[in-house]
């Protein structure tokens, strides 16, 4: 006998659900998030008398250790549901807003019960490409962090510390924040003479000594200056922005530096590396967000839908109507718009694609999407054959079926 088990996972307990093939259902319980929770689940499946490669496993979430329990334990068929479409189906069971942990449950088995067929099983990609996916969300989730910080470090230096926010390139160097910690108010800056300034930038690392003069010039320029009570308010909390800073920019370097000796590990990295444009973080980027398993995305549709790159067609009768895709990883459209953006400057065919769709599109933005959408159909292509991206052998394949057919 086949068993649906429909999960509705939290941070303390799991709702846990099973149906047989009829839709009726045989076993409803919670259980803590414990690892003797997590046992239970096997004891009801061993007394309903049902062996794991019967049971159909659905839940919300990736993210959880239940999981890696699941897979140890040899459930193979476990599928993942995207939230929206738990909430898109409510209406099997009721038509009222109510819901429950136990009603959502029984919705998820019912789900797998009758749609299992047109939905894929969610396996485990190989250890190093676990590892490059969490250390790239790392580094995504850094990267908003300093930006974040680095503009509430920028307005409060406009507020009593102008010259400072715009001394250096960008706030997001750390020689920009080593300066601030160094000579935290106007006063402490208008004292350097150019000396001090070669010594400080070579304490550092500062590369560019012929800016060195402009700089310090630009130090000693008269500019209005805050009240001495708002400097000594705000001094304090610039100096802590640039520690926290300097120590979110490391960790983002030495988590690249990680994810580099990865990426070289990985059997696939020679697709993702021949990809132009692509560079030491976009390459692993895009290998995470694919993963190992081919039939993860049977087709380029697939990956294409994830990314938020296709649009949404909604049609009725006479009427039809194309609209940007809200719902998508937008990690994932972002990595892939960047790849877009940056393979203008690399890719003959890019720059042709481009040429071609700009005028119809509504932005800039609008038409790398579009070349990203195009770029990840090539990418699926390569990734389910195992090959590397070749632009002379894409460019010759483009030119042959562009020719008219002979009558």
């Amino acid at each position: 006998m086949r068993l649906y088990i429909g999960i509705d996972w939290s941070q303390s307990k799991h709702d846990i659900c099973y149906l047989n093939p009829a839709g009726s259902t045989v076993a409803q319980h919670v259980i803590p998030h414990s690892q003797e929770g997590f046992w239970q689940i096997e004891n009801i499946r061993q007394k309903l008398g049902v062996g794991v490669e019967d049971c159909f496993l659905g839940l919300e979430t990736t993210h959880n250790i239940l999981l890696d329990f699941l897979w140890e334990q040899g459930y193979a068929q476990i599928y993942i549901l995207h939230p929206s479409k738990v909430r898109s189906s409510r209406g099997r069971f009721r038509q009222s807003a109510a819901r429950s942990d136990p009603g959502d449950a029984l919705l998820i088995a019912d789900i797998l019960r009758t749609d299992h067929a047109r939905m894929q099983t969610w396996q485990p990609d190989h250890l190093v490409t676990r590892q490059i996916r969490s250390k790239i969300s790392f580094v995504s989730y850094l990267t908003r962090q300093i930006v974040s910080l680095t503009n509430r470090q920028r307005a409060l230096l406009l507020r009593y510390y102008p010259v400072a926010a715009d001394l250096f390139t960008t706030l997001k160097a750390p020689i920009a924040q080593h300066f601030i910690r160094a000579f935290p108010t106007p006063h402490d800056a208008a004292s350097l003479d150019l000396d001090q300034f070669r010594a400080f930038a070579r304490q550092h690392h500062y590369v560019h000594y012929r800016k060195l003069p402009g700089m310090v010039a630009k130090l000693h320029q008269p500019y209005p200056q805050a009240a001495p009570e708002i400097i000594l308010a705000c001094q304090q909390e610039a100096k802590m922005l640039a520690a926290i800073l300097l120590e979110m920019i490391a960790s983002k370097k030495a988590t690249l530096r990680e994810i580099k000796a990865l990426f070289a590990q990985h059997p696939d990295r020679e697709i993702y590396a021949s990809l132009p444009g692509t560079g030491e973080y976009l390459q692993p980027a895009l290998l995470a967000k694919f993963g190992d398993h081919r039939d993860r995305f049977p087709s380029p549709s697939r990956v294409q839908t994830l990314a938020g790159t296709c649009p949404v067609t909604i049609s009725s009768g006479r009427r039809k109507r194309v609209q940007f895709r809200k719902s998508c990883d937008h990690d994932f459209r972002h990595i892939v718009q960047q790849w877009a953006r940056i393979s203008l400057r690399h890719s003959v065919w890019a720059n042709v694609y481009y040429s071609r769709v700009r005028p119809h599109c509504e932005s800039e933005s609008h038409a790398y999407r579009c070349l990203a959408n195009r770029w990840l159909a090539v990418l699926w292509r390569l990734w389910q054959d195992r090959m590397p991206y070749d632009e002379a052998y894409h460019l010759r394949q483009r030119a042959l079926r562009s020719q008219p057919r002979a009558a």
